[in-house]
């Protein structure tokens, strides 16, 4: 696809991680669809969507709640895009009820003719990787890394409509971009989700598997599409590495920090807030 492809315009749900824990998430997201002529716009009057605990509590409202941002979106008239991988998960949940027929409540009138996508599968797209092969500008040749899907992206397969045990659209990107993604067998596996306050024990035992795993595997960061896992991941590794009385360094990347990277846009202000700080592998590799 040439340097001029037509811009595309799509409705974007941040949700309410991205304006907090993630915002380098969303700033990355942001900086990454500009440079690829892709507008974000976004959703106006957005609401939470109530994950992770309104599907736990209250069975209307898990489902009134993603379905007024669906119903915002279908009246803006452009298929929707949202970065977190439980958001996505809640909206594709709220869109199967709502068009099941079973629904009695508001916004049932909700038809359904926009396209949910998560960002990770909307920007592996063969058209959106074609134009990050096309514009790349620093290879991110040498990088070896673990992509991690965790739970909520593909699973349900019947709610997300992905490949539940081995995907492989990170896969494409990360080598559209020049890095080597190492195959490993744990990357749907679970980080421990929202469990991160009440049980962190579990969190670091989990991870400390996943960080085991990746390492074993050859990789040399881990990357990932979702808020949760990055914050799991990220902010319990020197606990984990304290707990295994073993040095462990294992950077943990948005994937859209490395699209970035990849098409030469200034990475810094992302990636300084991380807790495992990846600029002495960038620096190795000559990325930084």
């Amino acid at each position: 696809m040439p340097e001029s492809a037509p811009s595309l315009k799509v409705s974007y749900y941040p949700g309410c991680s991205l304006e907090g824990t993630a915002r380098e998430f969303d700033a990355s997201t942001r900086a990454v669809c500009s440079a690829l002529d892709i507008e974000l716009v976004e959703l106006p009057d957005w609401n939470c969507c109530g994950a992770t605990s309104a599907h736990a509590t209250n069975q209307r409202l898990s489902v009134a709640l993603p379905a007024r941002n669906l119903t915002l979106a279908e009246q803006a008239g452009s298929d929707l895009v949202i970065p977190c991988a439980a958001c996505f998960n809640r909206l594709k949940a709220a869109e199967l009820e709502l068009l099941s027929g079973d629904w009695r409540g508001p916004f049932d009138k909700f038809s359904g003719n926009i396209t949910i996508y998560d960002l990770l599968h909307f920007l592996g797209l063969p058209e959106m990787v074609e134009r990050m092969t096309q514009r790349r500008r620093r290879p991110l040749t040498g990088l070896k890394v673990a992509c991690y899907y965790g739970c909520l992206i593909t699973r349900p397969p019947k709610v997300t409509g992905h490949e539940p045990e081995n995907p492989q659209v990170m896969e494409r990107i990360v080598e559209a971009l020049g890095a080597e993604p190492v195959k490993w067998s744990f990357k749907t596996e679970c980080c421990g989700g929202g469990m991160a306050i009440a049980r962190p024990d579990i969190i670091r035992r989990l991870g400390m598997r996943l960080y085991r795993m990746a390492a074993e595997a050859g990789a040399e960061a881990i990357v990932v599409a979702c808020p949760l896992c990055h914050a799991n991941l990220d902010m319990q590794q020197q606990a984990a590495a304290r707990e295994l009385g073993a040095g462990l360094y294992l950077p943990v990347f948005y994937f859209t920090e490395l699209i970035g990277l990849g098409l030469g846009l200034s990475a810094g202000p992302w990636l300084a807030d991380h807790c495992v700080d990846p600029m002495r592998l960038l620096a190795s590799r000559g990325l930084a």
